[in-house]
């Protein structure tokens, strides 16, 4: 397993990254397309959709995506939306972890079945736009989703029930403790200020989202960090109150050792839309 899940990071990275630090941002955002278009067969499969129905989700992703592509949205960040989409996510995502997985299937399919990919249709849009802006930019989002996951997930090895008795969500993702949660949110931070402070450093010519947010003052930047990072735990929470709810362990095995795409994007579903809404924010 671990093989395996070595070689898909490889291959990932090798397609990845020089399409990331292109001159232009068409190869990234194309290849990242075509993972979310996949995503959204991955979401009618979690959903119980019949296999003609699922390949059409997917169909219908990647319409959509090409769609605000041809029609110029990536350069044109919008507040407003970002604003929109942002409250709806902390008030759905909060909605959803708390009812559970109980709560999943009394959701009207059509609606389950749209959330689904306008979520997904939207965090590619924003992440369309954050490359748009500079990879600097983009990063700083990504690896913020990352660190908080391998923060959170050596925090929870080793402190995981030594302060906290009570799990974060016991029937959505029982592994999950406060303990890690903290040690995510600890690490956002870490990774937040020391990045402002490289930027300054190397007198970046495209501001991470750190810098923008820092011009606020530092308050506001240690703030944005913790929110980002909580919300990153919801999306991966949604996602994984969805599988348990269906009986399944991975969205797919497109990405063999990793599960399925959603597996991997999970977490930056809320967190890209809301970094593109903190950032529109902090132009203002």
């Amino acid at each position: 397993m671990l093989k395996q899940r070595v070689i898909t990071a490889l291959v990932l990275l090798a397609i990845l990254l020089p399409a990331l630090f292109w001159k232009t941002p068409e190869p990234f955002l194309a290849i990242t397309l075509l993972l979310l278009a996949a995503g959204g067969w991955e979401w009618g499969r979690l959903n119980g959709l019949s296999r003609g129905v699922n390949i059409a989700l997917g169909s219908v992703t990647l319409a959509l995506c090409a769609a605000v592509w041809a029609l110029g949205w990536p350069q044109r960040p919008s507040g407003m939306m970002w604003a929109v989409v942002g409250g709806f996510w902390v008030l759905a995502g909060a909605a959803l972890v708390r009812g559970g997985v109980e709560a999943w299937p009394k959701i009207p399919v059509g609606v389950r079945v749209v959330g689904g990919v306008l979520a997904l249709v939207l965090a590619w849009l924003a992440m369309a736009q954050a490359r748009v802006i500079g990879v600097n930019f983009l990063l700083s989002i990504l690896v913020l989703v990352w660190v908080a996951d391998i923060f959170a997930y050596f925090a929870g090895r080793a402190l995981g029930g030594k302060f906290t008795h009570r799990k974060l969500a016991a029937t959505i993702s029982p592994k999950k403790s406060w303990e890690g949660v903290w040690g995510g949110l600890a690490g956002v931070v870490v990774l937040a200020v020391a990045w402002t402070l490289a930027d300054g450093a190397a007198q970046a010519q495209v501001p991470s989202l750190y810098s923008r947010l820092a011009a606020l003052g530092w308050l506001v930047l240690v703030l944005s960090s913790l929110f980002l990072g909580a919300m990153s735990v919801v999306g991966d929470l949604t996602e994984s109150l969805v599988k348990r709810s269906a009986g399944i362990k991975d969205s797919s095995q497109l990405l063999p050792g990793h599960g399925g795409v959603l597996d991997r994007v999970d977490a930056l579903l809320p967190t890209l839309p809301l970094a593109m809404m903190l950032a529109t924010l902090a132009q203002r």
